[in-house]
């Protein structure tokens, strides 16, 4: 690239005040200093600045004089700054980049190339405990808002040279960091190219929600399928779990999740707790798991079906009949506490946390026992949706939790409108949506299942032993 600097120390510092707009940003802060004889000015975002390192550096470099000045910054790079993450910045979009993303950088009187020294450090939490992946076995380490940190975190459980971590910028006005993660001697080179392609493509103003952004940007899947494309995790040994196995990992600054891809449906159901219990364990949690999400669809429009149908229900089943009044159509009573699932859900976000817990007694009690009391519901009603409720919460992707619940609301109102039949079309509709659904890589969306592969499935629904005896070549 063509050099944009001139050797001139106003003429640089002009540019830059300009470029900056310097006058105006209170938190771009600039130091003019004297370098071996020579005029030189720092440039640095105000709180990411290790002040401590900036000292040291200050010191070390008041005590060069005249004569110890090389001629041209590459030199000066290699003989007179004794920190090791320098860099030589020629190019405008270098400088900004560089710049806006917390990097010191040095102008000096006779250099046509600035040094970006890399001493930053970022404002960030703890690696604390997921609040929404949840460890019941393993370690309790999380990631971050802090994308360097979250590499941090995967590199201190694969060291391995073949682990490569790709910086990316995305976005013209937020030039937000993106990073993909991968091994090298296992990622299907095609399904690379074709993320990296799309990450090169992608032509927006800014990341604004993050990783949703950047999801939507990267596969604009149809409106209509709402299964997930991606799944995201908080977890660095799921992450790292991922990547030992041949996936993508995507990690964006600002954002304390994971994006791995590609996603199958048995992808998202798995759970990294499944792997920090015996066989027998993992396994019976996997299926259960799978079960509990089959009849959080099923359950309420096959109750919904046999309410319509009492002459299909068994004599061993006759308890399941409502006797009670019913003063509002079942269909209706399902499709308020659907929504009324959802009105608590929304709340408790935005509940003060010393108040969360009186107001969910409050809210249970209410809903729970005066609205059955009153005649608005039925306790069998009642029950049914509070296992729905809670079966959502079997696995930690929200993405899955609402497509799941997209199709159960579709299956009640198809059940309700045209009894059997439209119970019949809505489990046709739902196992459509699932096997005509893909991945990003273009592979099908329920495999092993479709096509079947019999040792993959076996790996996909039991638990089986770790591969201590197996080796990568």
């Amino acid at each position: 690239m063509s050099e944009t600097f001139s050797k001139d120390f106003n003429t640089n510092k002009k540019m830059i005040d300009e470029l900056f707009q310097v006058d105006k940003s209170f938190d771009l802060i600039y130091r003019v200093v004297t370098i071996g004889g020579r005029a030189a000015c720092f440039y640095f975002i105000d709180g990411f600045c290790k002040d401590e390192v900036m000292e040291k550096i200050l010191e070390y470099l008041y005590k060069l004089t005249p004569d110890q000045m090389p001629e041209t910054a590459h030199d000066f790079l290699k003989n007179a700054l004794p920190y090791g993450e320098i860099d030589l910045i020629s190019d405008e979009n270098a400088l900004i980049q560089r710049t806006l993303s917390g990097v010191p950088i040095l102008v000096i009187d006779g250099y046509d190339k600035f040094l970006a020294m890399d001493f930053r450090t970022y404002p960030a939490r703890g690696v604390d405990e997921p609040e929404k992946d949840k460890v019941m076995r393993g370690s309790k380490d999380g990631f971050v808002e802090t994308v360097v940190y979250n590499t941090a975190l995967i590199r201190r459980r694969i060291r391995s040279p073949k682990l490569v971590m790709e910086m990316n910028t995305v976005g013209h006005s937020s030039r937000t960091d993106v990073v993909l993660a991968y091994m090298s001697d296992r990622v299907e080179p095609k399904m690379l190219q074709d993320i990296k392609n799309r990450l090169g493509k992608i032509d927006i103003d800014a990341l604004t929600m993050n990783q949703e952004s950047l999801a939507e940007c990267l596969y604009q899947h149809k409106w209509y399928n709402p299964f997930p494309k991606f799944k995201f995790t908080e977890r660095p040994d799921t992450t790292a779990a991922s990547i030992l196995e041949g996936s993508i990992v995507i990690l964006v600054d600002t954002s304390p999740s994971a994006m791995i891809l590609p996603t199958s449906v048995f992808d998202i159901i798995e759970d990294a707790d499944d792997y920090y219990f015996p066989p027998v364990t993992g396994t019976y949690l996997r299926i259960s798991r799978i079960i509990i999400n089959i009849l959080a669809v099923l359950l309420t429009p096959t109750f919904l079906l046999l309410f319509m149908r009492p002459e299909w229900i068994p004599e061993c089943l006759s308890f399941i009949v409502i006797e009670d009044p019913i003063n509002i159509p079942i269909f209706m009573q399902l499709l308020i506490l659907e929504f009324a699932i959802d009105g608590l859900r929304l709340a408790s976000l935005n509940t003060p946390t010393m108040f969360s817990t009186p107001l969910s007694v409050v809210a249970g009690i209410v809903l729970g026992d005066y609205t059955v009391s009153s005649g608005w519901f039925n306790s069998e009603i009642m029950l049914y949706m509070a296992f729905v409720a809670v079966a959502n919460y079997t696995q930690v992707s929200f993405e899955l939790g609402y497509a799941l619940k997209f199709m159960r609301l579709i299956l009640i109102c198809l059940t309700a409108a045209f009894h059997v039949y439209g119970y019949a079309a809505g489990i046709f509709l739902t196992v459509l949506c699932i096997v005509r659904n893909k991945t990003i890589s273009g592979k099908s969306y329920i495999y092993p299942l479709l096509p079947f592969n019999y040792k993959q499935f076996m790996r996909r629904f039991c638990r089986i032993s770790l591969p201590h005896s197996e080796k990568v070549k």
